[in-house]
């Protein structure tokens, strides 16, 4: 089964705790601290692998969580790191967040191996916070949280040139004719439910890829039909060949059928309206009535929009050779890489923590308090009986803002400041 949509939820591995223990030897009867580190929670990876072309597999599973790392032990054993997952998709995935919608990534061109959720750090041991003045530290590092993300993978086919068109009008008989692709053909409405991708050699010519695009019906840009479902593999392209019945073998008017689709590229996608476009008038060997004014009526129509309209028959191959070397003199006068989607968020910012926090007086105390997830973690993995801890937590009150918030508030030297179960006196 085809499939190139998929929602998903991932979860990076916790990092493990640090340990708290003393050495108890024989002999050594005041051992100082040996609490080994936790050890690195396993990491969310995508990969690209060259054998798949399809997200079916993430259709059945959606779940894929990285494993915990181990937390630390006695006699300054390091816990083990927890295992990687490693998803592998198609090229050209566009990994997306699923709330917002952002591009988190695209897995094509040089893009073959994304780390998107790095697993939580070990916590540090007790034996890291001894110092002169405290020789026997009871406490240890926490590991850092597991990050989590829901996505939505979307498989966006990389082809230079795009076919599109009403179901019908002889898509897949061209892809057949001008490459190496066997698409299934058959006069049925949707008969192409995969995008049919195919190289085209030209000779003396560089050769360039194909995508045939499942037809599309008026209406597709707003979810009516299954052309909507393929709408995103145009995207990449740069060239699009417009494909028309031109005999009007089904009753259409040629004219009206070009207006239509490109009504839906544009409803769908600006950008899309915007790409270099050549109309490829086909069954031309069905056509009964007068050709040169049927070709005259196409390019009277649409000359003015710099389209080109070139008489073809996907079934005979007349004219199919030029319209090639046409599509080719056009990707060379782009001369630009297939379209590469540009981060617009960033996982990494889940590590940062935006968790809120909240600084206001009480007044029946007569102190300030401080409170909020991001404090309570940051009180967590800080040792403030050292010197170095406590410099760290000082720098962390400026950076975040709260001396500032303090400030705002009124506070004066010597004003006492609670943070949980911590209270001390403010000094500038």
């Amino acid at each position: 089964m085809f499939a190139d949509c998929a929602k998903i939820y991932v979860r990076s591995g916790k990092g493990g705790d640090g340990h708290v223990s003393f050495r108890r030897e024989k002999y050594v009867p005041n051992g100082g601290p040996d609490g080994g580190d936790g050890g690195r929670g396993g990491s969310v990876i995508f990969e690209v692998d060259e054998g798949m072309n399809t997200l079916a597999d993430y259709r059945h599973v959606r779940k894929y969580c990285a494993e915990h790392g181990q937390d630390g032990g006695k006699r300054n054993c390091t816990g083990k790191n927890g295992n990687d997952i490693i998803l592998k998709v198609p090229e050209g995935t566009v990994i997306k967040e699923a709330e917002s919608g952002k591009v988190i990534t695209d897995m094509s061109g040089k893009n073959r191996r994304f780390v998107l959720l790095s697993g939580g750090k070990g916590g540090n041991g007790n034996q890291h916070y001894a110092t002169s003045t405290m020789q026997a530290p009871k406490y240890a590092q926490p590991g850092q949280p597991a990050k989590e993300l829901n996505l939505v993978l979307e498989l966006k086919v990389i082809a230079d040139v795009g076919l599109v068109g009403f179901p019908n009008v002889g898509k897949s008989t061209f892809l057949s004719r001008v490459s190496n692709a066997q698409p299934k053909i058959a006069n049925y409405h949707f008969t192409t439910l995969n995008p049919n991708l195919g190289v085209v050699d030209l000779e003396g010519a560089k050769g360039f890829v194909v995508a045939d695009i499942p037809g599309l019906i008026e209406g597709a840009s707003e979810g009516i039909g299954l052309g909507h479902e393929f709408l995103r593999h145009v995207e990449r392209t740069k060239v699009i060949i417009h494909v028309v019945d031109a005999a009007g073998t089904e009753g259409r008017d040629p004219i009206e059928d070009i207006h239509a689709i490109n009504k839906e590229l544009a409803l769908y996608s600006e950008e899309l309206a915007k790409r270099p476009q050549v109309i490829a008038a086909n069954k031309m060997d069905a056509l009964f009535t007068d050709r040169e004014d049927l070709l005259k009526r196409l390019n009277d129509e649409f000359s003015p929009l710099g389209y080109e309209v070139y008489p073809i028959s996907a079934v005979s191959g007349e004219g199919v050779r030029e319209l090639l070397y046409h599509v080719r003199k056009m990707l060379d006068d782009i001369n630009e890489e297939p379209t590469v989607f540009e981060q617009e968020f960033d996982p990494e910012v889940l590590a940062i923590g935006d968790d809120p926090y909240t600084v206001e007086y009480d007044e029946s105390a007569d102190e300030y308090v401080i409170e909020g997830p991001k404090i309570e973690k940051m009180l967590g993995y800080t040792n403030l009986e050292s010197e170095k801890g406590f410099v760290f937590f000082q720098k962390f009150l400026k950076e975040t803002g709260i001396l500032e918030e303090l400030e705002k508030l009124g506070i004066k030297e010597g004003d006492t400041v609670r943070m949980y179960g911590l209270v001390f006196q403010y000094y500038k």
